[in-house]
């Protein structure tokens, strides 16, 4: 299986799929969720390219992102929403509205390393505060209209439980 998804990579993309759903998420959230992958993909693939390689780093980037967009970091984030085992991924408990701010954060983040053309650990820091920042003013900007917080304690059981009861 995993050669013919080599070969063809959209076998594996299905594969992602159908463990989404087996596991409650609902289409229209695992549709965003598999684009918030690839930019994520796009984003670390530029960070390597600018000699930032070890994880740690891309963990301290991360942060940065997720602190100027959310106001806290993944740690926080995961406490916030009550996930409480090390391997359970944020971005799996996350709603609608926190992945697509995730997703502005990140490609605003590759697009501002791109454009400043970023070299090394501290330049991609100071564009992966930059592109968080972006993605808090989108958020700020809509929680004003909508006046409510779009950073929820809302996870993935939450909004399956939801679904269920309509």
């Amino acid at each position: 299986e995993r050669i013919q998804e080599i070969e063809n990579p959209e076998l594996a993309q299905d594969r992602v799929k159908n463990y989404y759903e087996l596991k409650g998420y609902p289409k229209d959230w695992i549709d965003k969720r598999l684009r918030g992958i690839a930019i994520r993909q796009d984003l670390t693939d530029e960070w390597k390219q600018r000699n930032v390689n070890e994880q740690k780093d891309f963990a301290i980037l991360t942060n940065e992102i997720s602190k100027a967009t959310f106001g806290k970091t993944v740690q926080e984030y995961k406490k916030f929403k009550g996930l409480d085992k090390p391997n359970q991924n944020l971005r799996d408990s996350m709603t609608d509205w926190e992945l697509i701010l995730n997703m502005v954060g990140e490609k605003a983040t590759t697009d501002i390393t791109i454009s400043k053309d970023a070299q090394g650990f501290q330049e991609c820091k100071t564009s992966a505060k930059e592109g968080g920042e972006i993605a808090k003013n989108t958020r700020k900007e809509l929680e004003q209209k909508i006046s409510k917080s779009l950073v929820s304690k809302e996870n993935h059981l939450h909004l399956t439980e939801k679904k269920k009861k309509r």
